[in-house]
């Protein structure tokens, strides 16, 4: 079970999400709670264990950009939580996490129209905050794109309610934001390490 913490703002942060998690996302969509300058994230990065992956999120923002941002903190792959499409996607060189709404009617075909080595996000709809809403999705509808590819799971999880999450979705991996929080882009350690735990107990 692939755990990423997202929305990581402070190196002390990074460090304790380092104990439990194999990824980490940086936000870089200036109109996020959680926006970190590319420049702090990339500091952030160097400080982390070989083995947890950064990865960056982004908006709608131009592929140059996004791709100059990876190169700078050395993203191991991004995530796109806006309205790009396919094509857009195949302009970014790294792998690519795209989040999918999961909610609506749509989202089973919307996930199928993206390509098998795209990783999907299953998220909950939000046209304003675009991720870390802290609502839970339809595990019972997310399960069913699960069964069909990869995809991890977003969307309210948290220490109570994530080994819920895994059994009734059986994703690749699970995204974890306002849920270890304090405050937007302030985590807390404890609830990370509860989260950890309750993971550590779901692993075969």
């Amino acid at each position: 079970m692939l755990v990423k913490i997202c929305g990581i703002t402070r190196v002390e942060d990074a460090l304790a999400a380092a104990r439990g998690a194999q990824a980490i996302g940086f936000v870089f969509w200036p109109s996020s709670p959680r926006f970190i300058d590319p420049f702090r994230a990339r500091a952030i990065a160097a400080s982390l264990p070989p083995f947890v992956t950064a990865v960056g999120v982004f908006v709608n923002q131009p592929a140059d950009y996004v791709n100059q941002v990876a190169r700078l903190v050395r993203l191991g792959a991004v995530q796109l939580h806006g309205d790009e499409g396919a094509s857009y996607a195949s302009a970014i060189n790294r792998p690519v996490i795209k989040a999918v709404s999961v909610g609506d009617d749509g989202s089973e075909p919307i996930a199928a129209a993206w390509p098998s080595h795209v990783t999907l996000l299953l998220d909950a709809l939000d046209s304003v905050k675009r991720g870390g809403t802290g609502r839970i999705i339809d595990w019972t509808r997310a399960a069913s794109i699960a069964a069909a590819r990869r995809v991890m799971l977003a969307g309210g999880l948290t220490p109570e309610n994530v080994v819920g999450a895994i059994r009734a979705v059986r994703p690749f991996g699970i995204d974890v934001s306002s849920g270890v929080e304090r405050s937007p882009g302030v985590k807390d350690h404890a609830r990370l390490d509860a989260l950890f735990e309750a993971v550590a107990g779901e692993q075969p």
